[in-house]
């Protein structure tokens, strides 16, 4: 079970929240599908699981899928196609040490006790490698389709939220807005150390306080350098007020790697076309303000993905590895 500890500032939760969050570090992670699809919302998912254990093999530590259920065209963008949950068992079993993370299941549109269910089984056969990110869902047209209201998605969030944290217990008992389990059964399997790492997507349709008090970590935007810091100080500073230990943060970034290291960086939708050196300074400067974890998005990279896996891991891992 989990030991309610301390890991130098952070919560001990699993193998996968351990590794990948340390304080005053900043690791680097991929956002599957690794290819490029820029020009396009469904991606061709070309030699994705080779990618996924090429990541892992070059010391990448996590990562992360999404929960797109629907491919909504003013979304444009299908995600990996597959289920997060069934495909986390297909990583699961192709790897061996990386940490799976999904960024993020939108609660609202699932039961949490299925949640809770594929969660921990993800997490038990994975040997403790989840990340679960967890959201409100920002596409309105998803939730006519499951006959859900959108306006409502706060309210179910945190119902589903707290439903989830309770399948953990033993045979808990508890009245829930999506159900009121009892009776002395139980859900099989528990998280591998006896919790889930729940990361809170962006503001979730909640207040700041509940996402500090309640979140294991908080997943962000990106932003400029001096708002993210502002926005990073107050977030921690409601973490301190609310518990005696520190919470990790981390946001996405899309990357396109120039071939040239000396090409000056150029901006790019969430990131930028860079290159090795001066991203390098870039992650510095994020983890100087506190982020612990950036997820990189390949969708809008040019050069062959294999190749700038390595690049990557060349430059920027003896830095920023696990």
């Amino acid at each position: 079970m989990l030991e309610n500890v301390e890991n130098q500032g952070f919560l001990s939760i699993n193998r996968a929240y351990n590794s990948t969050f340390v304080p005053e570090h900043l690791s680097l992670g991929l956002v599957v599908p690794m290819e490029n699809y820029g020009n396009k919302a469904v991606p061709d998912l070309e030699r994705h699981l080779e990618r996924a254990q090429l990541a892992e093999s070059l010391g990448f530590s996590a990562v992360w899928l999404r929960d797109v259920p629907f491919n909504v065209p003013s979304f444009g963008d299908a995600g990996q196609l597959f289920d997060p949950f069934v495909y986390l068992g297909y990583l699961a079993a192709a790897t061996d040490r990386i940490a799976l993370g999904v960024a993020s299941v939108v609660l609202p549109l699932r039961h949490p006790a299925h949640v809770a269910k594929a969660a921990a089984s993800a997490d038990v056969l994975s040997g403790g490698r989840l990340l679960l990110g967890i959201a409100s869902g920002d596409r309105p047209e998803e939730y006519p389709a499951l006959n859900l209201p959108f306006a409502e998605r706060g309210a179910s969030f945190r119902e589903s939220y707290a439903y989830i944290r309770q399948m953990a217990t033993r045979m808990p008992s508890f009245d829930n807005a999506y159900g009121a389990p009892g009776g002395g059964m139980d859900m099989l399997p528990k998280p591998k150390a006896g919790r889930l790492p729940m990361l809170i997507t962006g503001g979730s349709q909640q207040s700041p306080e509940w996402l500090a008090k309640n979140g294991d970590g908080w997943m962000t935007y990106p932003r400029g350098l001096d708002v993210q810091a502002r926005v990073i100080v107050g977030w921690r500073q409601r973490v301190l007020e609310l518990s005696t230990y520190d919470k990790p943060v981390m946001q996405p970034l899309y990357v396109d790697l120039t071939q040239s290291d000396d090409e000056p960086p150029r901006p790019i939708h969430l990131g930028f076309r860079i290159g090795i050196p001066d991203l390098k300074k870039y992650l510095k400067s994020l983890q100087a303000i506190g982020i612990n974890h950036v997820a990189l998005n390949l969708r809008f990279n040019g050069a062959d993905i294999e190749t700038t896996l390595h690049r990557l891991a060349d430059g920027l891992l003896p830095e920023f590895g696990r």
